[in-house]
């Protein structure tokens, strides 16, 4: 069983203390078909893999972001069971503070990691941490606080003083690291296959934008949250010279950027390839360009060289 959840009201710094807390438009937007979503203990694999496509389309103008175990949220209003909050380490040009959106009061605790703490990162897109009530399946892109590394496991600490063991191979140090393209690809491509999920942040499901900023999350760097932000963030780079772990933009005339996705051909290559998460109902790909790709193509830009650690 779960423990109680934080309190504090408005303005009070918390953590998200279940393996993902899925942001709402508003406490009326989950469906009865969304119940594991927001149950105390959300149970992402039963929710994703009875949706229908139908279901999945549904999400859209339900469904915003997803924050992850351990990561910091500002409560901003508190309504009977929900809470409306800000995720500092999603920027959004919706909000200075962070991505705004409404979640369950039961998925956070009491605030998490100090400044100064020694971090991993989950590197597996799916992992168990070991706690004593049981197995604990977090995601990819999930930052703890390391408390122990001398054994072939690793001890790190939850939210509200809990501990729990993960296998070493699953976790790396939490650093803004020097990165080359191709290593944006090829963790991205660990996705390969992953169906997309409007609002999805996590090993679970992914949206295009939310499939950019936790890769590059894992390695330590922080980026916009949304495809538009994530544009005008980026350093412009010509079409022609893209390459992999850029990223290509999309959008139609008189609109803001709608799409995004990694560059992974070489600079000046004949045919323009992207690894992104297309649409609903479709999975996380590595492909040609289709025609109507092509023509809502509207820029290049790396994130690389704006990014820091969260």
């Amino acid at each position: 069983m779960m423990e109680n959840s934080v309190g504090g009201g408005a303005g009070s710094a918390a953590a998200v203390r279940v393996p993902v807390a899925t942001l709402w438009t508003g406490p009326d937007a989950p469906r009865p078909q969304d119940a594991p979503a927001v149950a105390e203990l959300p149970d992402m694999a039963a929710w994703t893999r009875a949706m229908a496509a139908s279901d999945r389309l549904g999400l859209h103008g339900r469904t915003l972001t997803q924050a992850l175990l351990g990561e910091p949220v500002e409560i901003i209003e508190e309504r009977g069971d929900w809470a409306r909050v800000v995720l500092p380490w999603q920027p959004s040009s919706q909000d200075a503070r962070g991505y705004p959106g409404w979640l369950r009061r039961a998925h956070l605790d009491t605030a998490g990691q100090s400044k100064d703490a020694q971090v991993v990162v989950v590197t597996e897109p799916t992992a168990t941490a070991q706690t004593a009530t049981g197995g604990l399946q977090v995601s990819y892109g999930t930052c703890l606080t390391l408390l122990d590394d001398s054994t072939d496991c690793v001890v790190v600490s939850l939210p509200g003083g809990r501990g729990a063991r993960l296998d070493r191979a699953c976790v790396r140090p939490w650093v803004a690291e020097p990165l080359t393209g191709e290593t944006l690809v090829r963790s991205g491509r660990r996705f390969l296959g992953l169906l997309y999920l409007w609002g999805g942040s996590s090993g679970w499901g992914l949206d295009c934008s939310g499939f950019v900023h936790l890769v590059n999350r894992r390695h330590g760097r922080r980026v916009p949250r949304d495809a538009a932000d994530q544009q005008e963030a980026a350093r412009p780079v010509a079409l022609d010279a893209a390459g992999p772990g850029d990223h290509y933009f999309f959008a139609t005339p008189g609109a803001p950027v709608h799409h995004v996705g990694f560059v992974t051909n070489q600079p000046g290559a004949p045919e323009r390839t992207m690894l992104h998460a297309p649409e609903v109902g479709v999975s996380i790909v590595d492909e040609p360009l289709a025609l109507s790709r092509r023509t809502t193509l509207v820029t290049a830009g790396s994130l690389r060289d704006e990014a820091s650690r969260p």
